[in-house]
């Protein structure tokens, strides 16, 4: 249903790196990147994959409110990947890898806060 979505950083570059070492173990990396001088202003960078952005990194000045964001994982063993990749790019721990029977019984996830506070998610819903 959702087509792509924007989430605000403060720091774009900083940002960039954390996503795409968080990113890389789920398959997912960047698809495109806008210019200054192509969107007339800001930076942007969307990731994604076969060169379709899903979710995109624009730099905000003001202040933010934190969102909470999941990426689909193909199995248990990306989730676990994930975690471990966006931890070692700086972000912190929010609930590490496991069942989330609460959800289904099926529901694996990790989440991580991200360099702006973000709770950014792997998910996986098939069964072990």
């Amino acid at each position: 249903m959702i087509d792509h979505m924007s989430l605000p950083v403060s720091n774009y570059a900083r940002s960039k790196a954390f996503y795409l070492t968080a990113l890389a173990p789920l398959g997912y990396g960047i698809a495109m990147e806008v210019t200054p001088e192509q969107s007339g202003g800001a930076s942007y960078v969307g990731f994604g994959n076969d060169r379709k952005p899903y979710f995109w990194l624009a730099l905000s000045e003001g202040p933010q409110s934190h969102i909470h964001v999941a990426f689909v994982a193909k199995d248990r063993a990306a989730v676990d990947a994930f975690y471990r990749a966006a931890l070692a790019a700086g972000g912190k721990d929010n609930g590490a890898p496991g069942l989330r029977a609460h959800y289904h019984p099926s529901y694996y996830g990790a989440f991580v806060l991200d360099l702006d506070g973000h709770n950014v998610e792997a998910v996986c819903h098939m069964p072990a």
